[in-house]
């Protein structure tokens, strides 16, 4: 133990524990550092060698009785049933199935979707709902035949603090300092700080930001490997991770059709991981979200106020030194085309993720740091309850080149390294002066990326400054571009270089120039003072009725060649059909859903299907619920309704167009095998023979 060590162990006893224990069982599963780290303080917070040698064997023991593997799923369900209950560590899920008017929970690695829950658990912990939760969860074992689930929750407790105490928490800072302060956090994350220069020291510390400060928005892009999702997917269980795929306006921000608000009104940090493959379906989507980063609420049929923070992290495959000399590329590079400049704008910091080490074991830790839970803990109660922007706004002396959103993140940034850095009182002069040139860096690296994208003037002040206590003005720049021309001066794209010519002429011209060659019929000639002809858009095309036969054997009919111009602008769909009922036909429904979904403006689909005897009525509607749901969760409502008397087969579409096909949705052969060519795409599926009508109602 060193003079740091001795001094966590005697100020914080029982809060701390030797880092290099995680590291030992870390290795060989894929349970979060939190939940690990809340066994080891059960077991080994202690300096004794022989008590921790103990605990580890109970934490081993723990972890191999209590944690199911994936691929162990059913030995855990046999486990249950024989044994009539046990206790497992996992991620609890909670969904309400709106068919049956209930609750289920679900645990990751259990493989039950139909975990019957009381009511008291979903009630005292809303993330349940929205996200899920890690946590010990006693199951059950339901004998009753009658009922319709064999597996029920006993017990559940999160895995984190019960109570935390802030007093004591900055009673205990001020046996340090600053430095020392600094070491005792970033060991707590697993690294030694004496292996880290000061810069990079600053760098972990900011990655840190968004888990104390709400409605903080930052980026960090770099290689891979250097840890970026880490605090949010291991570290805090206050924070959560989206990796990839659609973030939906329903996910994130509210849906409507349940009336509930989504997870940036449960979570603290709400980070999207790869951001760069983001896909957006929806606009709105990014409009309510450049509302929220602004200032925390926004409205969608009702006002929603949250205090998440986001924070966007990513890959940046590029020379760092060539982007910012060049005068094409900028470091938003890899973001996608809907994080637009108001979206950066929005970005209070940009963590520069190139100077960040790759991960390696030299740079782990084997001293003592906080247990994970207890920091993730003072960090949430600061989240919630303390603010420093007050204090920070008295003491701070800005720049004229700062302007609104640079004022605002350069506050919140240095807000945040008070509450990691200084929960029980204000810095001295030089530390809060040290923090107020690092974030004003930060901010500085989004405006100057932003400054290389736009034609004209409006992100051009980029000479951020601050004052120090002595009155010296001090213009910060930052490393990677303060010699790069092309970065500080970036090339204007000008409308036109003959500024001498009379502004009709040169407008003219410019037109001439620039436009495509089709756009200009070849008889037309333009003299340079001609005005200049208005650009027209091609007409759309002109949807009319349409009659036609599908003959036996036919190919290249799919739901969207058929229908999908008449979709457009369509906001409800009514599909009556009698047999959505075998399962190739419920395949065939969820396409045709997947077809009215890349319309971007169906709201709502109405299904309206019979049954008889033989169909097994409760397997059909548990998969149509599975569809249900899955559709909420881009916001789109399904309606479904059983008719047994219905026989027609037609599509309505509130936009006035109805679509009969005479077979309905199954038109198509069922393919030899799920090998062979059509057996995934429609359109290379050969056809049984069907004509269709589409004509306006």
């Amino acid at each position: 133990m060193d003079e740091l060590d001795q001094k966590l162990n005697a100020t914080f006893d029982g809060k701390v524990l030797r880092k290099d224990l995680l590291h030992r069982i870390k290795k060989g599963t894929n349970v979060p550092t939190f939940v690990l780290e809340f066994l080891l303080a059960k077991y080994c917070a202690s300096n004794d060698q022989a008590e921790m040698d103990a605990g580890m064997e109970a934490v081993l023991s723990s972890l191999q009785e209590n944690y199911v593997k994936p691929d162990e799923a059913n030995a855990a369900q046999s486990k249950v049933a024989t044994k009539g209950k046990h206790r497992f560590i996992d991620k609890v899920h909670v969904r309400y199935v709106e068919k049956e008017k209930r609750h289920w929970a679900s645990l990751e690695n259990f493989n039950s979707q139909r975990i019957a829950i009381g009511e008291k658990f979903y009630r005292d912990n809303d993330r349940l709902l929205e996200g899920g939760i890690w946590a010990e969860v006693t199951l059950a074992h339901n004998d009753i035949d009658e009922d319709d689930y064999a597996f029920s929750i006993e017990d559940l407790r999160p895995i984190q603090l019960s109570r935390f105490d802030f007093e004591r928490y900055t009673e205990g800072r001020a046996a340090f300092t600053r430095d020392e302060w600094v070491e005792a956090v970033l060991r707590s994350v697993g690294l030694e700080p004496s292996k880290l220069s000061k810069r990079v020291q600053m760098h972990f510390i900011a990655r840190l930001a968004a888990l104390v400060e709400p409605n903080y928005n930052y980026i960090e892009l770099g290689p891979r490997g250097t840890g970026k999702s880490y605090f949010f997917s291991e570290f805090s269980p206050y924070a959560t991770l989206i990796s990839g795929g659609q973030a939906t306006k329903a996910t994130l921000f509210y849906n409507n059709a349940r009336r509930k608000v989504g997870l940036v009104g449960y979570w603290d940090t709400v980070a999207f991981d790869e951001v760069g493959g983001i896909k957006v379906r929806d606009p709105d989507t990014i409009q309510i979200m450049k509302d929220f980063m602004a200032n925390g609420r926004f409205s969608r049929g009702a006002e929603v106020i949250a205090d998440a923070s986001l924070s966007f992290v990513g890959n940046i495959d590029v020379s760092v030194q060539q982007v910012v000399n060049s005068n094409e590329f900028d470091l938003f590079q890899p973001l996608p085309p809907e994080l637009d400049l108001a979206v950066m704008d929005r970005f209070a910091a940009y963590i520069p993720g190139w100077e960040m080490p790759k991960n390696s074991s030299e740079f782990l830790t084997s001293n003592y740091g906080f247990i994970t839970d207890y920091l993730a803990e003072a960090f949430h109660y600061q989240f919630k309850h303390t603010n420093r922007y007050e204090e920070v706004s008295k003491r701070i002396r800005l720049g004229k080149a700062i302007e609104g959103r640079d004022e605002k993140g350069i506050k919140k940034t240095v807000c945040a390294f008070l509450k990691i850095l200084h929960p029980n009182g204000p810095p001295t002069d030089d530390e809060f002066e040290e923090y107020v040139a690092y974030a004003t860096e930060c901010r500085r690296r989004v405006k100057e990326q932003m400054n290389k994208r736009k034609p004209d003037d409006e992100f051009a002040r980029i000479n951020l400054s601050y004052f120090k206590v002595s009155g010296e003005e001090v213009v910060v720049f930052c490393p990677e571009s303060k010699d790069a021309a092309a970065t500080q001066q970036p090339a204007r794209r000008r409308l036109s270089q003959a500024s001498e010519q009379p502004s009709e002429a040169v407008d003219a011209q410019h037109a001439v120039q620039q436009a495509p060659v089709t756009a200009v019929e070849p008889s037309v000639t333009l003299s340079p003072n001609a005005p200049t002809p208005a650009v027209v858009e091609p007409p759309a095309v002109a949807l009319k009725e349409q009659h036609f036969s599908i003959l036996y054997g036919d190919t290249g009919y799919s739901y969207e060649s058929i229908m999908g111009p008449y979709l457009q602008g369509a906001k409800s769909v009514v599909i009556e059909d009698p047999y959505i009922r075998l399962q190739h036909q419920i395949q065939d429904f969820v396409r045709f859903c997947e077809t009215v979904l890349k319309t971007g403006t169906v709201k709502k689909i109405s299904l309206i299907t019979g049954y008889d005897d033989k169909t097994q009525l409760a397997d059909i509607a548990e998969k149509l619920d599975e569809l249900k749901q899955s559709l909420l969760e881009l916001d789109v409502e399904l309606e479904v309704k059983l008719n047994p008397n219905i026989h027609d087969r037609e599509i309505r579409l509130d936009n006035g167009w109805i679509i009969k096909i005479g077979r309905g949705l199954d038109f198509y052969q069922k393919p030899g095998g799920w090998f062979e060519v059509g057996a995934n795409d429609l359109s290379l599926r050969k056809c049984l023979e069907t004509k269709v009508d589409i004509f306006r109602a």
